[in-house]
């Protein structure tokens, strides 16, 4: 997957960190959330607050308060976790450190009020992508939160170019040589999905799980409907079927 270079400084109006990109037509925005945060954080106004400003740029979040429980949320549907680093009764660290010692590579973000320089060395050293001060302002949260994702899936923009399929996974949008698609919201996950590594095969649990990040993954069936009329879409050839493993998109 290359990034791709069409886009352009924010226009009037923009949103910081939003990019204008150019020589695409409009299309009408498929509701699909992109990113699945994890929030690992005990202070119950802190919780609820960074819930709301993660809802509000789109993106879906769990939010569990104890150690123990962060250890059975992190699963293949997560795409970023922000960390508190004084939990109750635990170290955050500790945490980052057995998912690292598992070889999770999900990205972390620790937020805390320990700001000393050891600090913070300590936190990236034992495996964190970034590391926020407390207090911190949400903008400043949110577009730390999409630098690190694009960063870990290796993009250096907001456009996925694919052959000839590109995709815009921030505004929900997507095109076929040039020209705009019309995907359902659990069609548009599904391409995500397999687009972040085209070179892998994802198998079709993973991919149930992924349309119900916050419960029971769905089933085999209904995810093959929806693939079925993804490849009507954009090509039966675009999506390769690896019996018994997944499935991997093809650019």
């Amino acid at each position: 997957m290359r990034p791709a270079s069409r886009c352009a400084a924010p226009g009037p109006g923009a949103r910081p960190g939003e990019l204008r990109t150019l020589d695409l037509p409009k299309v009408a925005q498929v509701q699909c959330p992109v990113m699945h945060i994890l929030l690992v954080e005990d202070d119950l106004d802190l919780g609820p607050a960074l819930l709301a400003a993660l809802k509000a740029e789109g993106m879906t979040a769990q939010w569990v308060r104890r150690a123990a429980d962060a250890r059975g949320a992190l699963g293949p549907e997560v795409d970023l976790v922000l960390l508190d680093r004084a939990l109750a009764g635990a170290e955050g660290l500790d945490l980052l450190r057995h998912w690292r010692s598992k070889r999770i590579t999900t990205p972390v973000i620790v937020i805390t009020a320990r700001s000393a320089l050891t600090d913070r060395l300590e936190g990236l050293d034992e495996g964190a992508d970034d590391y926020l001060v407390k207090p911190f302002e949400i903008p400043e949260l949110i577009s730390r939160v999409r630098a690190v994702w694009r960063r870990h899936r290796q993009q250096a923009s907001e456009l996925w170019e694919l052959g000839e399929l590109t995709l815009a996974p921030r505004s929900h949008q997507a095109w076929l040589k040039g020209e705009p698609l019309t995907l359902s919201a659990r069609e548009f996950q599904l391409l995500v999905a397999l687009a972040r590594d085209s070179t892998a095969v994802v198998p079709k649990q993973v991919l149930g799980q992924l349309l119900e990040p916050l419960g029971d993954p769905v089933d085999a069936a209904t995810v093959e409907v929806h693939l079925s009329n993804l490849r009507r879409k954009i090509g039966a050839e675009r999506i390769r079927t690896v019996r018994g493993v997944g499935y991997q998109l093809r650019p």
